[in-house]
């Protein structure tokens, strides 16, 4: 979704404000893709600093269907962005790409709504989802998911490669 800026560069200190529905329904990465399953609109206030220069902030709730890290059980997360960012449209594209800077989320004098909400994603990104905090898992020979049922897997048996360090830990549980 692209929000023409043109009036808000009109006039320094001219505030917009607007609610947007983002257009994504899945998040894709190099982590997969995952379903958006529930979205807000995003609440937007962008404000005219001066010489081309604009404050972003913003909000938004989405809840996206993500793999439990242990049992690959689907898991909804829900995830509140909330965003305050500065675009200089002084700047040519070849200028921001060389200084790395974030504004990919700028098409010229539009603001892609659904970049910003997939940058913002990227960064607030949960590093472990769990579908309950004691988890057992998978079987890691069978692939039985453990909390629904156990399986007869012989858990005892030590792989070769791993015996000497299976020694030091029992050492420290005699201590």
């Amino acid at each position: 979704m692209l929000i023409d800026l043109n009036e808000v560069l009109k006039n320094d200190g001219k505030v917009m404000q607007t609610d947007v529905m983002p257009e994504m329904k899945q998040f894709v990465s190099k982590m997969g893709t995952f379903p958006i399953v529930m979205q807000q609109p995003v609440s937007l206030n962008i404000r005219n600093k001066g010489d081309r220069e604009l404050q972003i902030t913003g909000r938004t709730v989405l809840t996206v269907r993500i793999p439990c890290d242990r049992c690959l059980e689907a898991v909804d997360v829900t995830l509140e962005l909330l965003f305050d960012k500065e675009a200089d449209l002084k700047k040519s594209e070849a200028q921001s790409q060389q200084m790395l800077d974030d504004q990919a989320y700028m098409e010229g004098y539009n603001l892609d709504v659904d970049k910003l909400v997939y940058s913002e994603l990227l960064v607030n990104w949960p590093s472990k989802v769990l579908c309950k905090e004691d988890c057992k898992g998978i079987c890691s020979i069978c692939g039985t998911n453990l909390n629904q049922k156990t399986c007869d897997c012989r858990k005892d048996e030590t792989d070769l490669r791993m015996a000497k360090i299976q020694e030091i830990f029992n050492k420290f549980k005699e201590v």
